[in-house]
């Protein structure tokens, strides 16, 4: 059984693949594009993920495979709206999408089509087209288009029925090649023939070259010749009869295929007695094979690439220069085959060279030995030229360039150089955009991630070394974030004072960046600063946003080198971004300090303590937003009683925790007068109403005496409570409830009673404990039952401590996790089976 159902699963999948493509390709014939793609719902709520991308290579375009659903993308208002989305050109796309577009600054139009599927679409359709010349989007078809979105979405339904996660796309997109514009370059089938019954069996690659489907192919000899060759067919058949009675051909037969191009035949006997099955092979070298051949006797290196970036030609010259067999280059994606042509900001001109009409042309510095040069590596001049199919780049040295073979976009030609012995020196130049690195800040939100987007954006573009952000504090600067430098050896700078006759400093105090060529420039101008052992080149960047000083930033560089006029332009105006980010960024740090000490400061230090109660409470903020929220626990004492309490208020953030603590302090209030649970709801439901934050709360009271065991319990739509019996078993309590508190004034909440034996442990807590995107929230609650039933095996034994240990255990999942969409509580609470002795 557990077989059969792992076949279903990969059947499924194979099926859902099998969909997404089909509507992919489907797609580029009506829209008239290069380029499709679908996105489809993942197993976190309000997150599409990238399920199929057809005619681009995926990891190319990595950073769109996530897309929020609330991000201003035109997929998102897609999807969340339930509209088409139809840019016409890129003026258009940057009019409306201005983020879309810095991202994708290419001369494209763009359709995105929702897929429905109910009351929420499955995800979207979108298609890359070229640009039109006007607005109006003439010759696309969008009804044509919207009707094959609505066929994936009823056959996505369909595949889902009775098993929603089975069109959950939580994984890498598939990469389709789209329909080829021309012949396949090279092919290759193998057939079998039985001359008793002259029937021929083909395998599925002949079908493919000779552009049959298995049922259109009549499987004799007679259709094989017309197939293969129409005016070569007697030859063919002679060659069979002649194989077949033991003299097969002397070498294979050269023949004419319906184009008129050459393909071979090879016929062979597959057993000794006469008369028996004749094996074969056809080849069809394809329309480019002469091209092929002369292509190899360039000078300069050829490469070609499809549109999944697997490389598919490669001359001699280009396996010389690059110093790879063609054997271990050819057949595989260039990111393994030459990986260092690929990455930052390599990615950009082969995206570029891949959306856009136009070819690109860049530099690139090839690794230590390959090519047969020593020493840290050497220049190649680049040039993609895009094709409808294929990618095609040439490759000269640059040290044989005398002029460049066309616009160098965003590179130097090798003559402009300072230095030969500069690696960097290349780099430099502004092939990296500043808007790159501003999309990048604009997903930082602490001074921390925007650091780490600095290390991460910033020195592979420019080829530095060693990075220090200091921050403007007091007077005073302070480093924020350093890498690359030896350990310790900025130490004695932090807390520098802007009197400081250094040029961190005084780079901040006159807005004027500095950049020196070497070690020895900089300690001419500054002599008796600390200098590092290394011999590189250093820039000091102000960082100031909207007039006023932020900090200072510094970049480092391993060799010397000058900084041309366009580079100190280029780096200045990077440390303004840097500033902005870094100003926002420190207010975030500030106000989220704020709100943790707000929610800190509502939340109980101390819980009430009873003889006969032991209790144990644990808090675990989420990790979206500013880690603040609105779930909250207390034990409060009760009359002769104590009443246990846990809620939550919808929502993250300030707000949320401050309708937190309004709660909290009116049902505390309504418990120490030691009123009945659902006077205790019906009241603080009265109270929320009042208040009108816009919020609601689920809430479970709990007033127990802790003499008999017995308890009263009222809920206001919250998860119900779990209780481990002594016996070590455990049980959901299926409580009565009402809705949640701040929705209708009129609510009733009932109230239902049990009993906890000494003992046995009750545990209140968060959905956020129990929730998982894209699983079932009862599935949550059993696990955290059957964890409570390990859990609680020891509860008892050592004093004060077993039940807080229980509660570590019970939320080490939850603390350990990476990414918490919500916040997490919980309550204990355990009857002690007698009065401890002693105060």
């Amino acid at each position: 059984m557990a077989g059969s159902g792992g076949e279903q699963v990969v059947g499924t999948r194979a099926r859902l693949a099998a969909l997404l493509t089909d509507a992919s390709t489907g797609a580029l014939g009506v829209a008239g594009g290069g380029v499709a793609a679908v996105y489809l719902r993942s197993g976190t709520p309000g997150l599409l993920r990238l399920a199929v991308l057809c005619g681009l290579p995926g990891p190319l375009f990595r950073p769109w495979w996530r897309l929020q659903v609330g991000r201003p993308f035109p997929a998102a208002d897609a999807y969340r709206l339930g509209v088409r989305v139809v840019l016409a050109n890129a003026a258009e796309t940057v009019r409306r999408y201005p983020q879309f577009a810095a991202g994708l600054p290419f001369p494209l139009g763009s359709v995105h089509v929702p897929v429905p599927g109910g009351s929420e679409p499955l995800g979207v359709l979108s298609v890359l087209r070229p640009a039109e010349s006007d607005t109006p989007a003439q010759e696309l078809d969008q009804e044509l288009l919207a009707r094959l979105a609505e066929g994936l979405g009823a056959e996505l339904l369909a595949l889902a029925a009775g098993d929603a996660s089975a069109i959950v796309w939580d994984a890498e997109p598939l990469g389709v090649r789209p329909p080829s514009s021309r012949p396949a370059r090279a092919g290759l089938g193998r057939f079998s023939w039985d001359p008793r019954t002259r029937a021929v069996r083909a395998d599925d690659c002949l079908y493919g070259l000779l552009g049959l489907r298995p049922g259109e192919f009549a499987g004799t000899d007679t259709a094989l010749a017309d197939a293969v060759a129409p005016v070569d067919a007697d030859r063919i058949l002679a060659a069979l009869r002649d194989t077949a009675a033991g003299k097969p051909p002397g070498a294979p037969l050269t023949l004419r295929a319906p184009g008129g191009t050459p393909r071979l035949l090879d016929l062979w006997p597959t057993t000794e007695e006469v008369g028996g099955r004749v094996g074969g092979v056809v080849f069809d070298p394809g329309p480019g094979a002469a091209a092929d051949g002369a292509a190899d006797l360039l000078p300069q290196g050829v490469l070609c690439l499809d549109r999944l970036g697997l490389v598919v030609y490669v001359n001699e010259a280009a396996a010389r220069l690059t110093g790879r067999e063609r054997e271990l280059l050819l057949g595989r994606p260039l990111w393994e085959a030459l990986p260092w042509l690929t990455g930052p900001p390599y990615d950009d001109h082969l995206r570029g060279a891949l959306l856009a009409a136009d070819p690109v042309h860049f530099h690139a510095q090839r690794p230590a030995g390959a090519g047969g040069q020593a020493g840290g590596g050497d220049w190649l001049a680049v040039s993609a030229h895009p094709g409808a199919d294929l990618l095609t780049c040439t490759l000269v040295p640059a040290s044989r360039m005398d002029t460049p073979v066309g616009p160098v976009s965003e590179a130097r030609a090798p003559e402009n150089r300072q230095s030969p012995q500069s690696p960097a020196d290349h780099s430099m130049t502004p092939l990296y955009r500043p808007i790159a690195l501003a999309i990048a800040l604009t997903d930082a939100v602490t001074a921390r991630q925007v650091s780490a987007v600095v290390v991460q954006e910033l020195l592979p573009a420019f080829g530095g070394r060693r990075l220090a952000i200091y921050v403007l504090q007091e007077r005073h600067l302070y480093l924020a974030w350093e890498s690359g430098f030896p350990q310790g050896f900025l130490a004695p700078f932090e807390g520098t004072g802007l009197d400081a006759h250094l040029p961190g400093v005084e780079c901040l105090t006159t807005g004027r960046p500095l950049f020196f060529e070497s070690m020895q420039q900089m300690a001419a101008a500054y002599p008796g600063m600390p200098l590092d052992a290394d011999e590189g080149a250093r820039a000091f960047l102000p960082m100031i946003a909207s007039g006023r000083p932020v900090g200072s930033c510094i970049l480092g560089f391993d060799g010397r080198r000058s900084f041309t006029t366009e580079e100190r332009t280029v780096l200045t105006a990077l440390a303004g971004l840097i500033a902005h980010a870094m100003e926002r960024a420190q207010r975030y740090d500030s106000e989220a300090a704020l709100a943790r000490g707000l929610q800190q400061a509502l939340l109980p230090h101390r819980l009430s303590a009873h003889p006969r109660v032991e209790t144990a409470g644990r808090y675990l903020p989420g990790t979206q937003g500013m880690d603040v929220g609105g779930d909250w626990y207390d034990v409060v004492e009760a009359g002769d009683g104590i009443a246990l309490v846990i809620g939550d208020v919808q929502g993250h953030g300030v707000q949320a925790a401050a309708t937190m603590g309004q709660l909290r302090s009116a049902v505390r209030a309504f418990a120490l007068g030691d009123r009945p649970p659902d006077e205790v709801m019906c009241g603080t439901n009265r109270l929320l109403i009042d208040l009108d934050p816009g919020q609601f709360a689920s809430c479970c009271y709990l007033r127990l005496d802790p003499a008999t065991g017995r308890a009263v319990v009222a809920r206001a739509g919250h998860p119900p409570p779990l209780l481990r019996c002594p016996d070590g078993s455990t049980r959901v309590l299926d409580l009565p409830g009402g809705v949640v508190l701040g929705v209708d004034p009129h609510a009733r909440y009932p109230v239902a009673g049990l009993l906890l034996e000494p003992d046995a442990i009750l545990a209140l807590y968060t959905d956020g404990l129990v929730e998982r995107p894209g699983a079932d929230i009862d599935d949550g609650i059993t696990a955290l039952r059957l964890a409570l039933g390990r859990a609680g095996a020891t509860a008892g034994t050592r004093g004060g401590r077993s039940l807080a240990g229980v509660a570590d255990r019970l939320t080490a999942s939850a603390r350990l996790a990476a990414d918490r969409p919500d916040d997490v509580a919980l309550l204990l609470a355990a009857r002690r089976s007698a009065r401890p002795s002693g105060p």
